[in-house]
């Protein structure tokens, strides 16, 4: 059978379903693992585990003891490396989208920076050849007075990029913080599940 080129093939079909996850999804989810996992409470959750751990395969009935004290507590020692394996990547992750993060702070500050100082160029370039225009000499308190006043002026400039800047940042830091708090209550979901 000829295939005809004139027509689009049919797309086919797939046995295994794609799951089309958001490309970012999975990297806010890791930083907010990784900023619970910095925090006090967890190390607070993971000593009181770890005790009531220990605690029940040590005192606990033994009938219903699963992690004996004589194999040194394997099962224990098992889960420990494995969050350990897991919680090193998450953080680097983490890590990672800050650095990128940063950087593209970083660029959009020298980008303004960059406006800034062309804006001031451009304003002193004017300045000039108004004064060639009207021909009139410029006295040094003149001059100063100008002066003072382009700093005024680039120092409101700045003021209002850092309150932006600083805006963006707490919007920023709330929602990761309403991340890492969404991640919380996931991992207590799933540790009441477990229990």
């Amino acid at each position: 059978m000829a295939e005809r080129l004139d027509t689009p093939k049919e797309s086919r079909r797939s046995l295994i379903p794609r799951v089309r996850v958001e490309q970012d999804a999975f990297g806010r989810a890791s930083e907010g693992i990784a900023r619970f996992m910095g925090t006090p409470r967890f190390l607070v959750y993971m000593t009181a585990f770890c005790i009531a751990w220990l605690a029940w395969n040590v005192w606990g009935p033994e009938n219903l003891q699963f992690d004996s004290a004589a194999l040194g507590f394997t099962a224990l020692t098992l889960m420990l490396s494995l969050q350990a394996s897991y919680s090193a990547p998450l953080i680097l992750l983490a890590q990672n989208r800050q650095t990128d993060r940063d950087r593209v702070t970083a660029e959009q500050d020298r980008q303004r920076g960059e406006r800034n100082l062309a804006d001031t160029e451009y304003l002193a370039r004017e300045m000039a050849a108004l004064r060639i225009a009207l021909s009139e000499v410029a006295t040094r308190d003149f001059v100063r007075s100008e002066i003072r006043n382009l700093l005024e002026e680039i120092a409101v400039k700045d003021s209002a990029r850092d309150a932006e800047r600083e805006a963006e940042r707490d919007a920023e830091r709330e929602a990761d913080r309403e991340a890492g708090r969404e991640a919380e209550r996931d991992v207590s979901r799933e540790a009441e599940r477990q229990d």
